[in-house]
């Protein structure tokens, strides 16, 4: 059986990619047709990859936050990295 390469680290996944994993860890969780190391293994990766998606999700509302409502209208102000 061929060895399968390790899963890239979560910090360098997208959203939508971290997102993807996670659905294929609870799928496969729901499955039970893992061992126990196993399955805590997928258990602890789908918990980091919730915290990443979590964290993007807060950095993308601070950003959609710095649109304010002024007396003329919207209007922007700078955010920080």
């Amino acid at each position: 059986m061929p060895a399968t390469a390790p899963p890239r680290p979560v910090a360098e996944l997208s959203f939508e990619d971290a997102m993807a994993e996670l659905e294929q860890i609870v799928r496969a969780l729901e499955e039970g047709r893992q061992t126990l190391d196993e399955a805590l293994a997928a258990y602890e990766r789908g918990t980091a990859l919730r915290q990443h998606c979590e964290a993007r999700l807060a950095e993308v509302e601070g950003r959609i936050n710095a649109i304010v409502a002024t007396e003329d209208g919207l209007a922007t102000r700078p955010v920080a990295p």
